[in-house]
């Protein structure tokens, strides 16, 4: 089962809504960071592909029908190469709304000691290497962020083929990917989920 649909834009534009909308309308699971935590033998193949051995794409995405936020975003080169008819979407948001909720969110977790406990440590190694190496080494400071956000964003609109290429954003709802796909758009309310505020409660970062 290939990959119909390869999502480019980075965590936190939306690609946890997004998750839910192409299971949705796929039928099929959704690739996304939390598959990543829930089964650590992924973790090892992407820890990995960071360090320069891909994997078997298709082994790893057995059973997807699509795949969106971080890891896969930062692979989506490769994932267009491996996956040719696979239609690249691209999730953006303006730059400083990204960073507020990224810096908020996966970046102040990104930032933590490693726990004691061996997987999640893993798991923080595994975001902190993808981001240092393949968005930023700054990752950390607002206007580099802000710059490698820019940069990835305009790479994909560059590189990727236009008849494959769609830009979405949180507010575009159904329509243009509906149409891309050539599937009836849902009578449901397009699904909008993981705000940072429930990110924060999720993880633990706020109390309440």
């Amino acid at each position: 089962m290939a990959l119909r649909v390869i999502g480019a834009g980075l965590g936190r534009t939306g690609t946890h809504s997004l998750k839910l909308a192409l299971e949705q309308l796929l039928g099929g699971p959704c690739y996304h960071m939390l598959e990543v935590l829930q089964r650590p033998d992924h973790r090892a193949v992407w820890q990995e592909a960071i360090d320069g051995e891909p994997p078997r794409w298709d082994d790893l995405f057995a059973g997807y029908r699509s795949g969106v936020d971080w890891p896969v975003a930062a692979f989506w080169r490769e994932l267009a190469v491996a996956y040719p008819d696979a239609m690249i979407l691209l999730s953006v948001r303006d730059a400083s709304g990204w960073w507020t909720s990224a810096n908020q969110t996966i970046f102040e977790i990104t930032r933590r000691e490693p726990p004691p406990d061996p997987a999640a440590a893993a798991q923080l190694r595994m975001a902190a290497d993808m981001l240092r190496t393949r968005f930023t080494p700054e990752w950390d400071d607002e206007h580099a962020a802000k710059r490698a956000y820019e940069r990835h964003n305009d790479a994909v609109r560059s590189e990727a083929a236009p008849d494959r290429l769609v830009e979405w954003h949180p507010g575009d709802g159904w329509d243009p990917i509906c149409e891309a796909l050539g599937v009836p758009v849902p009578g449901e309310p397009f699904p909008h989920v993981n705000t940072t505020r429930e990110f924060r409660q999720m993880v633990g970062l706020d109390s309440s």
